[in-house]
């Protein structure tokens, strides 16, 4: 064991939204947009959560269970509902010096899956507790990986 104790930005719950972001389009509707378009955006993209921009700063956030629930199930017509009839207001957010536990427990606080991420008010990114889990599974993996390989020392230094 080379060095026993690990730094802070080793230690998973340490860890910066700066470190975990990874370099991906914010993809985005404004609020006068239509219910359609966000759900054409969300279906050609592949993902289930947009944020709404005005002026580059965030007003709202929607996702695909707003459209189901506040839309469809309300049936009103998404070709002429707006997003800011229906996005969420409220929008909690983490910046860029937030940590994976902050992250983790404003998402289990506040009920929510995705968290936009901003730098000075300026929206950067959005974290989903999928790539939260995917954080966590590929650090275990390493340490699993280091602890192996430190027995394996062990083992053979002993013999």
């Amino acid at each position: 064991m080379d060095h026993p104790l690990r730094r802070p930005e080793e230690i998973l719950a340490y860890r910066s939204m700066k470190q975990m972001l990874k370099p991906r389009a914010l993809w985005s509707v404004g609020p006068a947009d239509t219910i359609l378009s966000a759900a054409k955006i969300m279906a050609e993209k592949n993902i289930g959560f947009l944020v709404v921009l005005e002026n580059g700063k965030i007003v709202g956030v929607l996702s695909e269970r707003d459209c189901m629930r506040r839309v469809v199930l309300a049936r009103k017509y998404p070709e002429v509902t707006l997003v800011v009839d229906v996005m969420v207001r409220d929008v909690v957010t983490a910046n860029l010096e937030s940590t994976f536990a902050d992250c983790l427990r404003l998402m289990h606080t506040n009920g929510i899956r995705h968290l936009p991420v901003v730098d000075n008010e300026k929206p950067v990114g959005v974290i989903s507790v999928r790539d939260l889990l995917r954080e966590a599974v590929e650090h275990h993996t390493k340490v699993i990986s280091e602890l192996e390989r430190e027995r394996m020392t062990m083992l053979t230094s002993t013999a």
